[in-house]
């Protein structure tokens, strides 16, 4: 199998369709859960809403470059949303994210196999393929949060 081809399995994995690492994905958990659970705090954690949209950002900052844009993101915004305040909101930041995961998955598999050794926009971010990673692996950190607080929420 083509290297682009099974990393972007391994993106799609954690956000879509999964289960080998975490026998759930991020897709399983938000689909059908109520905005109201995905907005409430719990204790000084971050909300369930907060969280997805963190992985969102960065899914989004990361597109915009695999496409030849710049990299405009920004960890210190990373946090910074207006507030969900309905179903319909919720839902339509749901259909983003799973549009943009998609589009994500996509552009790593048209990249060629050189691509994914080639420099991230600044020496400092190492390569297209370490970054990917990171993103998956960032993705499974975040997702376990969310199983927890949704757990704790809703037992």
């Amino acid at each position: 199998m083509k290297n682009t081809l099974e990393i972007a399995n391994r993106f799609k994995e954690v956000i879509l369709n999964g289960t080998w690492i975490a026998n759930t994905n991020y897709k399983d958990q938000l689909e059908n859960l109520d905005w109201k659970i995905a907005v409430s705090p719990l204790q000084n954690l971050n909300t369930i809403a907060l969280l997805a949209q963190h992985i969102h950002y960065y899914i989004k900052g990361i597109n915009t470059v695999f496409k030849g844009g710049p990299l405009d993101i920004k960890d210190k915004f990373s946090f910074d949303f207006p507030p969900i305040e309905s179903q319909q909101q919720w839902e339509t930041f749901l259909t983003e994210f799973w549009k943009d995961t998609e589009e994500f998955a996509f552009l790593i598999e048209q990249m060629s196999s050189e691509k994914l050794d080639e420099g991230f926009v600044d020496e400092k971010y190492g390569s297209y393929k370490r970054n990917i990673e990171a993103m998956i692996e960032h993705s499974y950190y975040h997702l376990g949060q969310i199983v927890l607080i949704k757990k704790l929420l809703t037992n």
